[in-house]
């Protein structure tokens, strides 16, 4: 099967660029050998990436791929615990990274001389053995793991075939010909790493590279809408993916005046549930949105809606290569499913993903997604974020007594509380809301809260039986509560980058 090295290899156009400078294809994939050859000279069998978007980045990707390495991308966004929870549980026997501090707590970390230039000032850091072999399943080629609902994220391992083929549906679904793509997700998050390199390099295409800061990203759940929108402008990309909140910063824009890049051939939307009226004013102001559907365990994509073939309301048509059936109303997806987890023996082998996901698909294949089996949330920057999680650090300090948090289809977490004490100063609480925080990764932080005007234990019909908290009974009840928490501060400075646009 062609792989994104082998396509690259034989062009000579520039295939990616970064801030740094741009790479023709031959010229990348001498790099590439030249650093995969340095990773075997290593004995390296499991390696972790630290490092921002930059043609680094795909390098080192690439290279492992080359040399038969299993590469375990490490989120920026993930905590410093969560980082270290992976390294752990995979067995990594050494991180490409810049943050060497960070790692610099054992004595036998060592930095390794890498004799290809890396840009970025990533070096190779050599971490102790484990003490026991990684459990992972036969073929393992790469280990992805999400934004992490809980505090110790699963790790989904797939085979480079698994990418490949997905990347190659993906390629032939879309349809655009030597594609100029840019990279506004972290490369990290698995959705960017194959449609946003893999696709557009097997379509001979250019993969654009600049930096999450250059973008305009501060954490993972913020982002600086003016410098959003000069990077689409500099760039002029004709393809771009996007979570529904970077759409609804890019149609908002649109609407107050901003004009899109005129390239824009098609925009991907997935990552969390998107309003059917948002895509709808995107084709008004010549962003052409669609939406897509799926997870990392089917290797990302599972369904897609194009120009070609689309339906309102729907979260795309099923990919060739892909199966989907509903078992008890859930979405169940075969065809292309994971290998396993990570250390889960149990979940290898599996014939199908279900999904957690309720919906339908319609005759003609198009997927319809109507909520979710779980309590979980995602939000509109596509993080996954389990409410309990939240809710039981939140608890942690004995300082509150109730707490529900909020957040699915929304930009950050805001939370209903009731103090052990009716006279807790909203100090007070802050402090306890601040204190959990800490505990938290941004993404999973609470960013505004409001007191619950009597506690959850007095209303019978917001709980069940076990005191279980009624999650959309408690949502319906509480609304104009819930969204004045996100009114005029959806934690993207949007107001003033808006108001630039209408004055200019």
């Amino acid at each position: 099967m062609l792989s994104p090295l082998d396509s690259a290899a034989a062009s000579q156009r520039i295939v990616a660029r970064d801030v740094n400078g741009a790479l023709t294809g031959q010229a990348l994939a001498a790099r590439v050998r030249q650093l995969a050859a340095e990773l075997n000279e290593h004995r390296i069998r499991i390696l972790a990436l630290q490092s921002d978007n930059g043609i680094a980045w795909l390098m080192v990707d690439l290279a492992c791929q080359l040399a038969g390495i299993c590469l375990v991308p490490l989120p920026g966004f993930f905590s410093s615990s969560q980082r270290k929870h992976v390294i752990h549980k995979a067995s990594v026997d050494a991180v490409i990274t810049n943050a060497i501090p960070e790692y610099s707590g054992d004595p036998e970390t060592r930095v390794s001389e890498l004799k290809t230039p890396l840009p970025d000032a990533l070096q190779l850091l050599r971490l102790p053995p484990g003490d026991t072999d990684p459990e992972m399943p036969p073929g393992t080629q790469k280990i992805t793991f999400t934004s992490g609902s809980t505090g110790q994220p699963k790790g989904v391992c797939l085979s480079l075939e698994q990418q490949l083929i997905e990347a190659r549906a993906l390629a032939d679904r879309v349809g655009l010909a030597q594609p100029r793509h840019l990279c506004l997700l972290p490369l990290a998050t698995l959705l960017e790493n194959i449609a946003g390199i893999y696709t557009p390099l097997l379509c001979g295409g250019e993969v654009c590279l600049p930096g999450l800061a250059e973008v305009g990203f501060t954490g993972s759940s913020s982002i600086d809408p003016q410098r959003f929108l000069t990077t689409l402008e500099r760039w002029r990309p004709d393809s771009i993916i996007l979570t529904p909140q970077l759409l609804q910063l890019t149609v908002s824009a649109a609407e107050s005046g901003w004009t899109p890049p005129s390239s824009l051939k098609f925009v991907a939307v997935g990552g969390a549930r998107v309003a059917p009226g948002l895509l709808q004013r995107a084709q008004r102001h010549a962003i052409p949105a669609f939406e897509g559907y799926g997870l990392s365990e089917c290797a990302s994509v599972v369904s897609l809606n194009t120009p070609a073939e689309r339906q309102t309301g729907s979260c795309g048509k099923v990919l060739p290569h892909l199966q989907v059936g509903i078992e008890n109303g859930e979405i169940m997806v075969s065809g292309n499913p994971m290998l396993g987890y990570l250390a889960e023996p149990q979940s290898w082998g599996q014939s199908h993903i279900a999904t957690g996901d309720l919906g339908r698909v319609t005759d003609d294949g198009f997927i319809q997604i109507s909520g979710r089996r779980k309590n979980l949330l995602i939000s509109s920057f596509g993080r996954n974020i389990n409410p309990e999680w939240v809710e039981s650090e939140l608890l942690a300090d004995g300082d509150l007594t109730e707490c529900i948090v909020l957040g699915d289809a929304r930009p950050y977490c805001v939370a209903l509380l009731s103090p052990r004490d009716s006279g807790t100063s909203d100090q007070s609480i802050e402090q306890a809301v601040e204190r959990a925080n800490k505990r938290l990764p941004d993404y999973a932080r609470v960013r505004r809260w409001s007191r619950l005007p009597r506690p959850l234990h007095s209303q019978t019909h917001l709980l069940t039986a076990n005191g279980r908290p009624r999650r959309a009974a408690i949502q319906r009840q509480f609304a104009p509560q819930i969204d004045s928490l996100y009114a005029n501060a959806d934690g993207l400075g949007q107001s003033q980058t808006m108001d630039r646009w209408k004055t200019a």
